[in-house]
């Protein structure tokens, strides 16, 4: 079993994998519309995390990574991602390509959440986002520390490629984060 990460499961594994691939997927989009009670936020203040929308452009590339699961850890590690990811999320059958084009594609699993369910917090601007990432915390952790390790990870894995909604938002977020602003001040 192939368990793709996108969010999260790029900095944050805490589950037994045998190896791990780095790479893309086709035809989508990695957006912060999907609200977090859970992890990121709660009931009351919800926080934003990110899920996949189909891309209007069928080569557009969400890059992530992909890890390879054991025969004998998949039940355990099935269970443990269908509770981390239970707040909206659903399983995804989707071709993975690996960056080493030595590599073949990879038919894995991915999580995603769909406009559907009762935590999908579509569309917004890149501003108000950010205003409820700042204000928001969970038992994960804040709102604010998801989109800042999501976007370190990606420029470190990724060099040279760009994710504008994910680095747009971190900048806007850095903005109002005072601890921050006080340290630029």
């Amino acid at each position: 079993m192939w368990v793709f990460g996108y969010g999260s499961l790029v900095w944050k594994i805490d589950f037994n994998y045998e190896y791990k691939v780095v790479g893309y997927i086709d035809g989508y989009l990695r957006r912060f519309y999907q609200h977090s009670i859970d992890h990121r936020g709660t009931p009351e203040k919800p926080g934003r995390v990110v899920t996949l929308i189909p891309a209007n452009d069928p080569s557009n590339k969400v890059w992530g990574v992909a890890y390879k699961i054991r025969s004998e850890d998949v039940e355990k590690v099935t269970n443990h991602l269908d509770f981390r990811e239970k707040n909206g999320y659903s399983k995804k059958t989707v071709t993975f390509y690996p960056k080493d084009s030595n590599l073949q594609p990879i038919i894995l699993t991915l999580y995603v959440a769909t406009m559907d369910n009762e935590s999908y917090a579509g569309a917004a601007s890149i501003e108000d986002i950010a205003k409820q990432v700042i204000s928001c915390s969970g038992p994960s952790g804040s709102n604010k520390e998801y989109v800042y390790n999501l976007a370190t990870a990606m420029r470190q894995l990724f060099p040279g490629i760009e994710d504008e909604h994910l680095f747009t938002l971190e900048t806007a977020v850095k903005k109002l984060d005072p601890d921050i602003r006080k340290n630029i001040l």
